[in-house]
């Protein structure tokens, strides 16, 4: 994902489902545009957060 669709994901007020390359089911809290990064919470649990590049993000696409 490139980190202008991040961005625009994390200020939808819709509900986009993300999952990182791994599989796990993320939402994204914040965006850092200049580096590329994004902090997500993994899962259900709030405590559960890591940072990781936005090439790493995958946004489900329904079909």
């Amino acid at each position: 994902m490139d980190v202008q669709r991040a961005q625009q994901i994390y200020e939808s007020k819709d509900t986009i489902p993300v999952h990182l390359d791994d599989g796990n089911s993320v939402w994204i809290e914040n965006v850092d545009i200049a580096n590329k990064m994004a902090t997500v919470q993994v899962g259900t649990s709030p405590t559960d957060t890591m940072t990781v590049s936005v090439d790493r993000l995958q946004e489900q696409k329904f079909q």
